[in-house]
């Protein structure tokens, strides 16, 4: 009898947690917003997905770069693009996450999109790799933990930081600011007229 009660008593909390992770996933679901002026709901707590869903969620070349540590080319249709941003906010492409502004946007003539610090450097964490057989100061999401790029220090830049942060475009979203006196407005019915 003892053995029976122990077993209703982890399947019912078993079931109590799949019934919270489900309700979890599905107000997730729901609350998504496309960009275009404003981030979506950013992430509270890490971004942990299998391979699957990583490959359903991002384009075959998001999920080279940000999975497996993959290089856009240089120079390509990402970048030219990136130039050509106004004012905004770039956020990652695999959590959402904003981690640089046009604020901090400067052109290097690198090849890749580049900015000398993060608008918000506690998404951004750095380390030391070896890919290319010498050290190299790799750029991660903090919250999914994607490879973005890597960073360069004391190239000359004239930057408050002489910092480059060497960024894939292709793993970055774009939010363009909202021009002023753009915000939504609510549309109410006019009063009848008598």
């Amino acid at each position: 009898m003892r053995l029976r009660s122990k077993y209703s008593f982890f399947s019912l909390t078993a079931l109590m947690g799949l019934v919270v992770l489900m309700s979890y996933v599905i107000g997730a679901k729901k609350n998504q917003k496309k960009l275009g002026g404003e981030l979506p709901v950013k992430p509270t707590r890490k971004v942990i997905m299998d391979d699957t869903e990583w490959k359903e969620k991002l384009t075959p070349e998001q999920y080279r770069i940000l999975r497996k540590a993959g290089t856009e080319r240089p120079y390509g249709e990402v970048y030219s693009a990136f130039k050509k941003q106004g004012s905004g906010k770039y956020a990652c492409a695999g959590c959402d996450t904003e981690l640089f502004s046009s604020n901090e946007k400067f052109d290097s003539k690198c090849g890749w999109p580049s900015f000398y610090d993060p608008s918000q450097a506690k998404n951004v964490k750095t380390s030391v790799d070896y890919i290319l057989g010498y050290p190299r100061t790799e750029v991660v999401c903090a919250v999914c933990e994607g490879h973005l790029g890597h960073v360069f220090t004391g190239e000359g830049f004239d930057t408050p930081t002489d910092k480059r942060y060497c960024i894939n475009g292709t793993v970055l979203k774009f939010v363009p600011d909202q021009p002023p006196g753009s915000e939504k407005k609510s549309h109410k019915p006019a009063a009848p007229s008598n």
